[in-house]
């Protein structure tokens, strides 16, 4: 198990940026791929993107594609989702997740963050 605290959220303007931290509990960091989804109002929890254990490959969801990065620390047991080009419809709780398995997918995540809300107002 791996424990899992995002932070960065907040309220920005369209075309704004922001960039999310999640902070990782354990030593075995790096044999997660760690990955951050959002929901939306309404709406079903989404995936948005993924980083490998080793940090060499990455996959993001076309609407975010070109946008947002996702990148990893390990030194400081920590990934980010840093966020360009913010649209209204990128307002949701973004939630960080990490998968038992060192290769990316989109699927079979096992622990989640608590969310950090990101609202893009237009």
């Amino acid at each position: 198990q791996v424990q899992l605290l995002e932070s960065g959220g907040g309220l920005v303007q369209a075309g704004g940026s922001l960039r999310l931290s999640c902070a990782a509990s354990g030593r075995t960091f790096s044999t997660y791929a760690m990955g951050w989804f959002r929901q939306a109002p309404g709406k079903e929890r989404e995936f948005v993107a993924v980083i490998s254990g080793s940090g060499d490959n990455t996959y993001y969801a076309n609407s975010v594609k070109g946008r947002f990065t996702i990148s990893r620390d390990y030194a400081k047991n920590t990934v980010y989702l840093q966020m360009n080009s913010l649209k209204p419809e990128d307002t949701a709780v973004y939630y960080c997740a990490a998968r038992a398995a060192p290769w990316v997918a989109t699927f079979g995540y096992d622990n989640w963050g608590q969310g950090t809300q990101v609202t893009v107002s237009s």
